[in-house]
C-alpha cells in the first residue's frame, strides 16, 4: 500500500520519535506495569503501529465489500443495506413456554429466532428415557414429537421468520420436523429460511454431544446438503461452529483454524459423495464467538473471511462467488460472563456485540447478564436485545462498511491471526486432516493447553477479571432466577404419552422400517425421516433406529 522509500522514511521517523519524544517520557513516567498481549494468543502488542507494520496489497488482500477476498464483507452494502439479524437464542421448559418467549422477542423487535434444545433432545432421547431424568427442559426446550415443534411455532408463520436451530447429532430429525411444520402451515419449502447447526465435528472436539461415529455422522450431514440444495435452497444446511471451540478455551487463531478445518472436512466429504461443490457450498454458514478484546475479535472475523475465500478457491476450485463467501452468526462469549457482579456482564456483552458488528457479522445473539447463573429472565433478555438495537440505531457502528479497515494495528493483527491460523491448518494437513486430528485428540489437547494456561493466569492475578480477582465487593445483590420445575418435566412426559396413545402405531412402525432400510442403503435419509416424524415417530425412536444401524461413538484415549 506504500512505496518502499516512504516506508523507510517512516521507519526512520519512528526511530527518531522513540529517541527524542518517547524516550524522555518513558524515563520520567514509564508505562503501566503489565504485559501488553492479545487476549488469548498471548502475542505481544507493540506500543505503536505504522504503515511499516502493514504488508498489504489493497486489491489483493482487502478489496471491496462483496468482492474477493471478502476481507471487507461479503455483501456490497453490508449493514447499510440491511442490519444484521437480531437472533436471540431462546428455548426452555415446554414447547408452550418457548412459544411464549418467541412471541415476546418478536414483539420486542427481534428479527430472527434461535431455538435451544434441552440435553435429552440434543442426545436423541425422548423425555421419558432414563437418560433424560432431571434434564427435561433445563438447557432448552424439550422436543419429542412433531406436535411439540408445531406448538413452538404456533402463530408464527415460517415464511415470515428466519429460524436457527442449535442441534447437531439429531439435526436431520429436528430439521425434518421444521420442514413438516412448514408443510402443515402451507409454506412452500423453497421459502423456508434459517440455519441448522448440524456441526458434529465440533461435538467431538469441544461439547461431546455426539451420538454416532464420525463416518455415518458425515453421511447424515451430506444427505442434508443434498436434500436442502434441491428442496430448501434458502436454508443454511450447516453452521460450522467455532463458538464452542472458543468456549472450551481456544485462542482466536485456533478458533478460526479449527472451525475452517472442520469446514474443509465437510466440503471434502460432500465432494467425495459426488456433490458438485457449487451446488451446496453457498448454503454453508459459520458460527463464531465474540470475546472482550474488541480489536482482536474484529481482526479474527476479517481474517476468517479472507481465509475461506482462499480455501474454497485454491483447495476446492469453487467457481460460484457465493461458495467463497463466509457468512457467519456471532454469539457473545458465555464463558466470559461471571456470577459475581452480574451487571458487569451487560458491559462485557455490549463490547463483544460491538466487535461482531465492526467485524461484519450477518446475525447476532447477545447473552443475558444472568446466564452464568441460570436461564435468562425476560428482563435480562430484553436488555440483551436492547443492546443490539442501541448498537444498530444509536452508535453509528453500522453506518459505514468495515470502519476499522486501514488501521495499522487492525490490519497488522488481521494478517497475524490469518498467518497463525493457516500455520495450524498446515499442521493439520501434515497430521492427516482434521478428522484424524480429532480422533487422536490432538485438537483437543491444543485447546486444553491454552485453557489451562488462561486459568493459571487468572488464579495468579496476571489476567484481570473485573469483579472476580480484582475490584471485588463483599456482598452481591439478589437477582431473579429463571427455573424449570419438576412439574414441567412431568407435564412433558404426560404429553409425550398422550401423543403415543393417539397415533397410528402401524404407520409409525412402517415409517421407522423405511428409515432403517434407507440407512442400510446409500439413499438419502431426509425423505423417510420427514415421513416418520409426520407419522408422529419420536426423536428418540428415529435416533434409536439410527443408533442400531450406525452404532454409537466411543472416543479414543488421548495419545
Amino acid at each position: 500500500m506504500y512505496d518502499p522509500a516512504d516506508l523507510e522514511r517512516i521507519r526512520a521517523a519512528k526511530s527518531e520519535w522513540e529517541e527524542e519524544t518517547l524516550g524522555p517520557t518513558l524515563d520520567r513516567f514509564g508505562e503501566r506495569e503489565e504485559t501488553f498481549t492479545t487476549d488469548t494468543g498471548g502475542q505481544e502488542v507493540d506500543r505503536l503501529y505504522t504503515p511499516a507494520d502493514v504488508e498489504t496489497d489493497y486489491r489483493e488482500d482487502l478489496g471491496f465489500p462483496g468482492e474477493e477476498p471478502y476481507t471487507r464483507g461479503v455483501y456490497p452494502t453490508m449493514h447499510r443495506g440491511r442490519l444484521w439479524t437480531m437472533r436471540q437464542y431462546a428455548g426452555f421448559g415446554t414447547a408452550r413456554e418457548t412459544n411464549e418467549r418467541f412471541r415476546y422477542l418478536i414483539d420486542n423487535g427481534s428479527s430472527g429466532l434461535s431455538l435451544a434444545f434441552d440435553l435429552p433432545t440434543q442426545m436423541g432421547y425422548d423425555s421419558d428415557a432414563d437418560m433424560a431424568a432431571g434434564e427435561v427442559g433445563k438447557s432448552g426446550v424439550a422436543i419429542d414429537t412433531l406436535d411439540d415443534m408445531q406448538t413452538v411455532f404456533d402463530g408464527i408463520p415460517l415464511d415470515e421468520v428466519s429460524t436457527s436451530m442449535t442441534i447437531n447429532a439429531p439435526a436431520a430429525v429436528l430439521l425434518a420436523m421444521y420442514i413438516a411444520v412448514g408443510d402443515e402451515q402451507g409454506v412452500p419449502r423453497e421459502k423456508l429460511r434459517g440455519t441448522i447447526q448440524n456441526d458434529i465435528m465440533k461435538e467431538y472436539v469441544a461439547r461431546n454431544l455426539y451420538i454416532y461415529p464420525p463416518e455415518p455422522s458425515m453421511r447424515l450431514i451430506t444427505d442434508i446438503f443434498e436434500f436442502c440444495a434441491a428442496e430448501t435452497p434458502k436454508f443454511n444446511t450447516i453452521s460450522i461452529s467455532g463458538y464452542h471451540i472458543r468456549e472450551a478455551g481456544s485462542t482466536a487463531a485456533q478458533e478460526i483454524a479449527f472451525t475452517l478445518g472442520n469446514g474443509i472436512e465437510y466440503v471434502q466429504a460432500a465432494v467425495d459423495a459426488g456433490l458438485d461443490v457449487d451446488s451446496f457450498a453457498p448454503q454453508l454458514s459459520f458460527f463464531f464467538n465474540a470475546h472482550n478484546n474488541v480489536l482482536e475479535e474484529v481482526a479474527k472475523f476479517r481474517a476468517a473471511r479472507r481465509m475461506w475465500a482462499t480455501i474454497m478457491d485454491e483447495r476446492f476450485g469453487a467457481e460460484n462467488p457465493k461458495s467463497k463467501q463466509l457468512k457467519f452468526h456471532t454469539q457473545t462469549g458465555g464463558s466470559t460472563l461471571t456470577a459475581q457482579q452480574v451487571d458487569n456482564n451487560i458491559v462485557r456483552v455490549a463490547y463483544q456485540a460491538l466487535a461482531a458488528v465492526l467485524g461484519g457479522t450477518q446475525s447476532l445473539h447477545t447473552n443475558g447478564k444472568d446466564e452464568a447463573l441460570s436461564l435468562p429472565t425476560e428482563k435480562s433478555v430484553r436488555t440483551a436485545l436492547r443492546t443490539q438495537q442501541i448498537l444498530a440505531h444509536e452508535s453509528g457502528a453500522a453506518d459505514t462498511i468495515d470502519p476499522l479497515a486501514g488501521s495499522y494495528y487492525v490490519e497488522s493483527l488481521t494478517d497475524r491471526v490469518e498467518e497463525d491460523a493457516f500455520a495450524l491448518l498446515d499442521e493439520i494437513d501434515e497430521r492427516g486432516g482434521m478428522l484424524d486430528c480429532v480422533k487422536n485428540q490432538w485438537v483437543q489437547r491444543q485447546i486444553q493447553d491454552v485453557a489451562f494456561e488462561r486459568q493459571r493466569e487468572i488464579e495468579a492475578g496476571d489476567r484481570v477479571i473485573v469483579g472476580v480477582n480484582e475490584f471485588r465487593v463483599d456482598e452481591e445483590p439478589q437477582v431473579d432466577i429463571e427455573e424449570v420445575s419438576e412439574e414441567d418435566e412431568r407435564r412433558q412426559v404426560e404429553h409425550l404419552n398422550g401423543v403415543r396413545n393417539d397415533r397410528d402405531e402401524a404407520a409409525v412402525e412402517d415409517a421407522l422400517a423405511t428409515v432403517r432400510d434407507v440407512a442400510r442403503s446409500d439413499g438419502n435419509l431426509m425423505p423417510p425421516i420427514i415421513e416418520a416424524v409426520k407419522a408422529s415417530a419420536t426423536v428418540g425412536e428415529v435416533c434409536g433406529v439410527l443408533r442400531d444401524e450406525f452404532g454409537e461413538y466411543q472416543p479414543g484415549s488421548a495419545l
